[in-house]
């Protein structure tokens, strides 16, 4: 789950990126730079949202961890 949340954020920041870069090149008449879009946007922006969908699935997984450790204890106790 983190890896096709990392991955489909890299590719609409990619998106948005290189049209943000085009647009920025129509504009100063300069010929566009995409690898600017590549380097220091999207792939900075992916890795930040991997890190983040990472910390908030640890979290999940032990919150349901617990929950289901508690849920087993009440059980035994009945």
């Amino acid at each position: 789950m983190t890896f096709l949340f990392t991955l489909l954020s890299f590719a609409v920041a990619l998106l948005l990126s290189i049209l943000g870069t085009m647009v920025y090149s129509q504009v100063k008449h300069v010929a566009p730079n995409l690898t600017f879009a590549y380097r220091h946007i999207a792939f900075p922006f992916a890795i930040t949202v991997g890190a983040i969908v990472l910390v908030l699935s640890l979290g999940m997984e032990i919150r349901n961890y617990r929950q289901r450790k508690a849920l087993e204890g009440i059980e035994r106790v009945s």
